[in-house]
């Protein structure tokens, strides 16, 4: 099964992806990972584009094929990337998830931005006014959405823990 994960920086996406992760031994696949290691590699610099996704999109691709459960992590911002999750996990014959994480809160949202520490090396985060001014468009189909506002992420992570169960019954 594929679980796409997407929504603005700072909602809680990493997370519960990791969480999600542990509970179901699946693979998260985070693009800020595939991104930074492509720009350590020389062969680009911030921001690298669509090469992060495209990487994303084979990998996860290829580990549902293997049987694998894929928590793919990204901002997911555009119509076209949304679909080209779900186009790989067709392609591989696997059922998907997909899932928007939100925090409703602003203040809280603005807060998490400016006081959270990067866990990737030299991965530069966005400042709060980069996230608020990003580009990001409605979801245009069904999606679980899971609002992280005033929540601790086992409360977040439920939801989506149940929507996981029920799409694999």
């Amino acid at each position: 099964m594929l679980i796409v994960i997407g929504g603005l920086p700072a909602t809680g996406k990493t997370t519960l992806s990791r969480l999600l992760a542990s509970r179901t031994n699946g693979v998260h696949l985070r693009v800020d990972t595939i991104e930074q290691a492509i720009v350590r590699s020389g062969l680009a610099r911030h921001p690298v584009g669509p090469v992060g996704y495209v990487v994303g999109y084979a990998l996860a691709e290829e580990h549902l094929r293997q049987g694998l459960t894929v928590i793919a992590e990204s901002v997911n911002p555009l119509a076209v990337t949304r679909d080209a999750w779900r186009d790989a996990a067709v392609r591989a014959g696997a059922p998907v998830l997909e899932v928007e994480v939100v925090c409703s809160d602003p203040d809280e949202h603005r807060r998490r931005a400016r006081s959270r520490s990067v866990d990737i090396p030299d991965l530069p985060l966005p400042d709060w006014v980069q996230i608020a001014g990003r580009d990001y468009e409605p979801w245009n189909r069904d999606r679980l959405v899971v609002d992280t506002a005033g929540q601790e992420p086992e409360n977040s992570l439920a939801p989506l823990i149940d929507a996981v169960l029920t799409a694999r019954a």
